[in-house]
């Protein structure tokens, strides 16, 4: 099932991402679903797709990856 908005994603994400990190995490998780019909291989796109442009400080907060 598609997140048709930020609201919809699970807790999980929406608890430990920041609002932008959520959002390309939906868009991510959208497309990929789209095109594999398959939410744990979504899931994963996902995740790789935030992990691009941020990560886990040592705080356990994610945090924008420096330029």
């Amino acid at each position: 099932m598609p997140y048709k908005q930020i609201e919809d994603l699970p807790d999980s994400v929406k608890e430990h991402l920041p609002k932008h990190a959520q959002e390309i995490f939906r868009a991510a998780f959208n497309n990929a679903l789209e095109e594999y019909n398959e939410e744990e291989t979504a899931f994963r796109v996902a995740w790789s797709a935030v992990k691009r442009d941020y990560e886990k400080g040592d705080d356990g907060h994610w945090h924008k990856k420096p330029e």
